[in-house]
């Protein structure tokens, strides 16, 4: 399956902009906000509800009060779960967000599901070596295709052995921005979704990398609807597609992210999918990730 209808979100506790971070997110932006955290919050807690008024199972765990975590509201960079079992926690390039990693929150996941392997790959820290979960790694989940971008959170080797564990093909590349600074994590310049694809293919400079990624990429069949680095800057690339039952999949995306995309753009998509749009400009604007970053899927069976 590329899409699931049920993932983990957690509920803010400290939201704050992130120093440890920002060296390598351009998208971060240190703004005066009163009452930050209760805006995001109010942010986070309408996005679960209109989550699960589109038949979305949620499951909302709280941060902890202590130690103070300003990025918790994003564990997809920390943890993954896999239709095999497999529950995989990663090594995080900022020191602040290694304690998002809660043994608690992965014995509530095995209590419920069917897990029979859990893969911590957080040692690797201590090598500077970092992979942040799907930040750094988008996967073709039916195809069995990773994608993964070069930045200081993405090492090639953790990368390839990820690719081995799961025996995924492993596609590495180089992205930039229009600064011509390493794109940081590859879910902001792509997101792969049942039918179609989302890309900045602009960004990959190298034209021997380009043909690589758009060959595995046309070889899957799905629609390739290319998005500009103007686009991309505004989230255009941070998208995730939902399972419903009985109506058509979602694409969970912000606002920000739906203003970016023309008409042409959203009638490829349309027919596949309804367009679900979120207000998360505080989220957005000061943690640097948008929608896609909120939501940890879980492919595991439920028991």
């Amino acid at each position: 399956m590329q899409t699931t209808d049920t993932v983990l979100l957690i509920r803010p506790k400290n939201f704050l902009y992130n120093f440890q971070t920002a060296a390598s997110n351009v998208f971060q932006t240190e703004i005066e906000k009163e009452n930050l955290n209760q805006v995001a919050l109010n942010e986070f807690d309408n996005l679960v509800v209109k989550l699960k008024i589109n038949g979305i199972n949620v499951i909302v765990e709280d941060d902890t009060d202590y130690p103070i975590k300003p990025d918790a509201v994003f564990p997809n960079n920390w943890v993954t779960t896999h239709q095999d079992g497999k529950i995989i926690t990663y090594p995080m390039c900022a020191e602040n967000r290694r304690i998002e990693r809660r043994i608690d929150l992965l014995e509530k996941l095995k209590s419920k599901f069917n897990v029979n392997q859990l893969i911590d790959l957080s040692e690797f820290e201590n090598q500077n070596k970092f992979l942040e979960g799907t930040g750094s790694v988008v996967f073709d989940r039916i195809n069995k295709i990773a994608f993964a971008c070069s930045s200081p959170r993405t090492s090639k080797e953790l990368f390839f052995r990820l690719c081995e564990l799961l025996n995924y093909e492993a596609i590495y590349f180089k992205a930039y921005s229009q600064n011509g600074k390493e794109i940081y994590h590859t879910n902001v310049m792509m997101s792969i979704c049942e039918k179609f694809v989302v890309i900045n293919l602009d960004s990959i400079k190298d034209l021997d990398e380009k043909n690589i990624v758009l060959q595995k990429l046309k070889s899957s069949g799905k629609e390739i609807i290319n998005i500009t680095n103007e686009q991309m800057n505004n989230f255009a690339g941070n998208l995730l597609e939902l399972k419903r039952k009985s109506e058509k999949n979602i694409l969970v995306l912000s606002q920000t992210a739906f203003k970016q995309f023309t008409n042409e753009q959203k009638n490829k998509m349309e027919p596949f999918v309804d367009l679900l749009p979120f207000e998360i400009p505080i989220i957005e604007k000061i943690g640097g990730g948008s929608a896609r970053c909120m939501i940890a899927e879980i492919f595991l069976e439920p028991k």
